[in-house]
C-alpha cells in the first residue's frame, strides 16, 4: 500500500483543468467576442487607430503657406472687443440685479433689464464673430493637421483626467465611510480591503465611462469648427471615438486584470501556507520528531521509530 502511494505519478490535472483562471478567462473572452461582434470590431479598430497615431505622430505638419494664413486669420480676432463687451454686460447685469426687488421689478428695474439684454446680445454677436473667424482659421489648417488632432487629444485628456479625479475623490470618501461601517460590524481587515478594492474598481469604471461619454458628445462640436467634408468628418469622428473607447477599455481591463491577478496570488499563497502547515501537523505527532506518519493521515498510519525505540 505504501509503495503504491509513493510510486503514483504526480497529479497534473491543474494545468489541463478547464476551471483554472486562465482557461476561464480565455473561454469568457471567446464567448464575449462571439456575442458582441460590434464592440469587438470597434475595439480592434480603435487599437489600430491608436497604433497608427503612435507610429505616424499627432497629425500632419502645416505648410509655410498654411501657417501664414492660419496666423493671419487668428490675429484678426478682436479679443479686446470681446473683453469689452463681456465687461459691459456684467456691469449691466450688476445694475439690474441691485435694482430689482425680491419678487417685483419697477420701471427703473425694467430699464436696467433692457440695457442688460442689449449688452448681452452685443456680447454674443462679438463672440459669434470671433468663433467664425477661428473656424475659418481651423479650416485652413485642416481637421487631420497637428492642430486638429492636438485639440481632440487635449479634449480627451481633459475628460480622462476629470474622470480619474472623480474616482479618486469618491474612493477617499468611500474609504472613510466603509471603514466606519466595518468598525461598527467588527469586520476583519481582509474584508475591509476586499470591499475597498471592489469600490475603487467601480469608481474608476464609472468615472472613466462618463468621461468617455462626455468626450464623444463634445467631439462632433470640435469637428464642426474645422468645416470638413461630411464624409471625412464622419470618418474622423468614428476613428477618434473608437480610439478613445479602445484606450478606456484597455485601461479598465488592465486595472481589473491586475486586481484579479493580485487576489489570485494572495489566495494561492494562503493555500500554499495551509498545505505546508498541514504537512507539518501530519508529519509530526505529539512533539516527537521521530513519529512520522508514513501510512496516511490520522492515527491509522504506521509510525517510523528508530530501532532502539
Amino acid at each position: 500500500m505504501y509503495h503504491d502511494r509513493q510510486t503514483q505519478p504526480p497529479d497534473t490535472t491543474l494545468s489541463t483543468n478547464p476551471s483554472t483562471p486562465t482557461a476561464l478567462a480565455l473561454r469568457s473572452l471567446r464567448s464575449f467576442t462571439t456575442r458582441h461582434k460590434l464592440l469587438t470590431t470597434t475595439y480592434l479598430y480603435g487599437l489600430t487607430a491608436l497604433f497608427l497615431l503612435l507610429l505616424l505622430g499627432t497629425g500632419t505638419k502645416l505648410t509655410a503657406e498654411q501657417h501664414r494664413r492660419y496666423s493671419q486669420i487668428m490675429n484678426s480676432i478682436d479679443l479686446e472687443a470681446e473683453f469689452s463687451a463681456a465687461s459691459e454686460y456684467h456691469a449691466a447685469h450688476s445694475r439690474y440685479y441691485h435694482s430689482k426687488g425680491w419678487f417685483t421689478c419697477d420701471q427703473r428695474c425694467r430699464h436696467f433689464k433692457s440695457i442688460m439684454e442689449q449688452k448681452y446680445d452685443l456680447w454674443q454677436e462679438v463672440q459669434r464673430e470671433g468663433r467664425a473667424r477661428m473656424s475659418d482659421a481651423k479650416k485652413v489648417a485642416g481637421l487631420t493637421s497637428e492642430i486638429g488632432v492636438g485639440e481632440v487629444m487635449d479634449s480627451f485628456w481633459d475628460y480622462f483626467d476629470g474622470g480619474k479625479k472623480f474616482a479618486k475623490r469618491q474612493s477617499y470618501w468611500d474609504a472613510f465611510f466603509v471603514g466606519m461601517r466595518s468598525m461598527g460590524r467588527d469586520e476583519s481587515f481582509v474584508e475591509y480591503a476586499l470591499k475597498m478594492l471592489m469600490q475603487v474598481l467601480v469608481n474608476f469604471s464609472l468615472g472613466l465611462i462618463m468621461a468617455l461619454i462626455f468626450f464623444v458628445f463634445g467631439l462632433w462640436n470640435i469637428i464642426k469648427t474645422y468645416q470638413p467634408n461630411p464624409l471625412a468628418g464622419l470618418l474622423f469622428f468614428l476613428t477618434a471615438a473608437s480610439a478613445a473607447f479602445a484606450f478606456v477599455s484597455t485601461y479598465l481591463l488592465a486595472m481589473y486584470g491586475a486586481a484579479a491577478g493580485g487576489l489570485y496570488g494572495v489566495v494561492k499563497l494562503a493555500e500554499s501556507n495551509r498545505r505546508i502547515e498541514a504537512a507539518r501537523n501530519n508529519g509530526y505527532g505529539n512533539g516527537d520528531p521521530y513519529r512520522r506518519n508514513i501510512g496516511g493521515n490520522g492515527a491509522g498510519g504506521a509510525w517510523n521509530r528508530p530501532h532502539y525505540s
